[in-house]
């Protein structure tokens, strides 16, 4: 399966989902690592207060996705806000402990500048499924703007991810290898698509465009420093025939058909949940079924339900309203 069927399998809300109390979602995905090191002017990480600087523990981790593989979760992403291989060993535990348990595919989304050749080489032999480069800039003088770091972690992921296909065929490892990238437009959609050909393309099974996503508040922040308009809500990947999202932004997937797990233990109402306004459960002290069903979740979901008949207005009142409620 490719990784865009997989992905539209999840943004796509089928009827049994559509409701206040769905089914255990087939996707999770936890942020083993709060810490990046990157700071990308997009990213909802940037939202936080106090940026993380510690690591899920990994008994925690262990607990939490046996329970989620009891529940009927299929899919696990290792990774959610952070860049995971700021703790690279951990990362390789976590996949090793996925495989163990039984669960059926095992993803990672990272920036490439730490994956190195000897962790991407742990990783697949660990049993990784699905490893996906995010990759939104063309060249080091935007990679310096819009990641706000050191253009040398430019040129090593773009290292990395050329090694990381030698890695894999050399090995013959199983690991898919994909790549994504924000859809801007005009001139830098050209100069994008120019560094993909030749950099990118070469190394990965599949590669799909996302929109340039952001949570309303911070709409004229990014607007101002990226000159491109932030999209609201969530609205998937782009269909390369159309060039449009492949489905509209309400209701909202996020909240129906994947969980997301903070570094600490707490569940986030969605993608974007980077802090406590947007927490629905304590997996420290709760069950993630709990959390999943709680009535914070169910409250979003009604509202969310109701924007097919009366839009975004129905969302006044919930967390959702500062994402699309605009």
């Amino acid at each position: 399966m490719q990784i865009t069927q997989r992905i539209d399998a999840i943004t796509g809300i089928s009827p049994e989902y559509l409701q206040e109390c769905p089914p255990c979602p087939r996707s999770v995905k936890i942020e083993i690592s709060g810490r990046c090191n990157y700071a990308c002017s997009f990213c909802a990480l940037r939202t936080r207060e106090k940026q993380p600087t510690s690591d899920m523990d990994f008994d925690l981790f262990q607990a939490i996705t046996c329970e989620m593989k009891f529940a009927g979760v299929e899919e696990v992403g290792i990774f959610f806000l952070g860049e995971s291989l700021t703790n690279p060993q951990l990362a390789i535990e976590c996949v090793k402990h996925l495989k163990y348990i039984g669960m059926p595919y095992v993803f990672l989304t990272s920036n490439a500048s730490l994956a190195t050749p000897e962790v991407v080489k742990s990783l697949m032999a660990s049993g990784l499924d699905s490893l996906k480069w995010s990759v939104n800039a063309a060249d080091e003088e935007q990679f310096k703007e819009i990641m706000g770091v050191k253009p040398k972690l430019f040129r090593q992921a773009l290292a990395n991810i050329k090694e990381a296909k030698r890695v894999r065929d050399e090995g013959k490892f199983t690991t898919g290898l994909f790549a994504s990238s924000i859809r801007y437009d005009g001139a830098q959609l050209v100069k994008m698509e120019k560094l993909l050909a030749e950099r990118i393309l070469p190394y990965v099974d599949e590669h799909y465009w996302l929109p340039l996503y952001s949570m309303a508040m911070r709409s004229p922040e990014i607007e101002k420093k990226l000159g491109y308009t932030p999209m609201h809500g969530n609205s998937g990947r782009y269909d390369p025939k159309t060039g449009l999202p492949t489905r509209d932004p309400l209701p909202c997937w996020s909240l129906f058909t994947e969980a997301h797990v903070r570094c600490d233990g707490h569940m986030s109402a969605c993608c974007f949940g980077s802090d406590e306004k947007f927490d629905v459960g304590d997996l420290t002290s709760d069950t993630f079924m709990n959390a999943w069903h709680g009535e914070r979740m169910r409250k979003a979901r009604r509202a969310q339900i109701r924007t097919m008949t009366e839009g975004p207005d129905a969302l006044k009142g919930t967390f959702c309203e500062v994402c699309v409620a605009y």
